[in-house]
């Protein structure tokens, strides 16, 4: 193998001489796992992204077609992870098991990609939303300032940075209480459909399939925006090392997390549509708050304290998954070692996580929520659909590799396909420049792979710039958690 193999802690450094070596803590359980699946699968998605998937699919009974599908398809992905994760049981998610199936270069442009870009795009993406309706109240009748916006996402993001280099039981308890707070918000708007419904409002449904579109791109266009409100079904692989009993718990959360969302999803939708009409909601600007300016009177502003708190716990979320690939690869040798370490106290991997927060803040500073989407969705529906490729090449190759737990072929082979849609879609009906960025940028990954990590090259002053940051933030080597 070409990888480089890491050191032990106590041949690493003093700072841990005499001591165990580091691990971080296995503190995740069932119910943390299924608040880190649905915490961060529920953000702001559910409340922006109707409007848009009835925009481009002309109806409601087709758009609600469309929730359900990618549901299935959040799930689909999911149990086919579960199956990856019972295998491969190191975190990482995507970045450790291409590296284990389809070797280091791809494994280090993915993480290239997605610690630089990705992640912390996705973590500024949330983050904007959240202070979009933070801020929101404060000026009452226009838009927010842009500066008080960033700002206010830049402070976002330091707060969970702090939160998260603490204590991994203080952030699980975090996900936990924001988890149920976001779940019983949809509860209140799925019950108030409900009750529309039972008092008639059942206008929308009328003829339910009439004006939907029927082209290809559209429909992979409206994909996209309900799988944005979807994404992180795949959040619990990253952390697989933190999971008490991972064979156990891993599936077991997805087949809770997963179904739970999107049945609220599908209950959410049914409301807006109870309380507006098709082309009412098209017009909203913010379905979630037009739906609570109809149905909840005075009381509207609880919609805009409910997206503020889903968006808060799903940038926590991300964040704590987000960190721990820029660990997992900075311990495999792909990143800088600093970013491997672990504090010798908290026993979290505060360097990948600061890592991941500078990148987020200058992510947010410097551009706008739509532009941050943009490339999220190409560039990891490429990943997952490599990832997945992987996993049934361990089905057809490799079927004694023991495992706990089996999806059935079918489901990985649905997958494969839906991702080669997802990415190829887009490209073919509308060419943008945006791909071609993102890309490069990916492909540009290989000029720092071979004289990095396939030749080895580390220049003194890193190793030199590297033992200051150590002492300096009291950091350690860690040691894989024992399977």
């Amino acid at each position: 193998s070409i990888m480089r193999k890491r050191k032990t802690a106590d041949s690493s450094t003093d700072l841990n001489e005499g001591r165990e070596n580091l691990r971080l803590k296995q503190e995740v359980g069932l119910i943390s796992g299924v608040s880190l699946i649905a915490g961060t699968m529920v953000g702001s998605g559910i409340f922006m992204s109707p409007e848009w998937v009835l925009y481009h699919m002309g109806s409601p009974a087709s758009s609600l077609l469309i929730w359900a599908s990618c549901g299935l398809l959040a799930m689909f992905g999911a149990l086919s992870y579960a199956e990856l994760g019972t295998i491969i049981k190191e975190s990482g998610g995507e970045y450790i098991y291409i590296l284990r199936i389809f070797g280091p270069l791809p494994a280090f442009l993915f993480a290239y990609t997605s610690v630089i870009l990705v992640r912390p795009g996705s973590l500024a993406a949330v983050c904007l939303s959240f202070a979009e309706y933070a801020v929101a109240p404060f000026y009452p009748g226009c838009s927010s300032p842009q500066i008080v916006v960033k700002c206010t996402a830049a402070a976002c993001i330091l707060l969970l940075t702090i939160i998260n280099c603490l204590n991994v039981k203080l952030v699980t308890s975090i996900m936990n209480i924001f988890t149920a707070a976001k779940l019983l918000a949809l509860l209140v708007i799925a019950v108030g459909g409900l009750v529309l419904l039972a008092k008639g409002h059942t206008q929308s449904f009328q003829n339910g399939f009439q004006n939907t579109t029927a082209g290809i791109a559209p429909i992979g266009v409206a994909f996209y925006q309900g799988l944005w409100s979807y994404d992180g079904w795949n959040n619990l692989n990253y952390v697989t090392e933190e999971l008490k009993k991972p064979e156990v718990t891993l599936p077991r959360a997805v087949m809770i997390a997963i179904p739970l969302v999107t049945c609220l999803y599908l209950l959410v939708n049914v409301s807006y549509f109870a309380a507006m009409t098709p082309s009412e909601l098209l017009s909203s600007g913010a379905v979630a708050v037009t739906w609570g300016d109809k149905v909840l009177g005075s009381w509207a502003w609880l919609v805009s304290l409910f997206v503020v708190l889903s968006t808060f716990g799903s940038s926590n979320g991300t964040f704590f998954s987000g960190g721990r690939v820029c660990y997992t690869a900075a311990r495999e040798g792909h990143m800088p070692d600093i970013l491997s370490m672990a504090h010798v106290r908290c026993l979290t991997p505060s360097p990948a996580l600061i890592f991941t927060s500078a990148m987020s803040l200058i992510m947010v500073l410097s551009g706008t929520f739509t532009t941050i989407v943009n490339f999220f969705s190409f560039i990891a529906w490429f990943f997952y659909g490599m990832t997945i490729l992987g996993l049934l090449y361990l089905k057809i190759k490799k079927p004694e590799l023991p495992r706990s737990y089996k999806v059935p072929i079918i489901i990985p082979l649905i997958m494969l396909l839906a991702a080669v849609y997802l990415v190829l879609a887009p490209i073919i009906d509308q060419p943008r420049m945006e791909f071609l960025y993102v890309t490069l940028f990916a492909l540009s990954g290989i000029i720092f792979y071979f004289p990095l990590v396939h030749f080895k090259y580390h220049p003194r002053f890193l190793q030199r710039i590297t033992l200051h940051l150590q002492l300096f933030l009291e950091v350690a080597p860690t040691a894989r958690n024992k399977k």
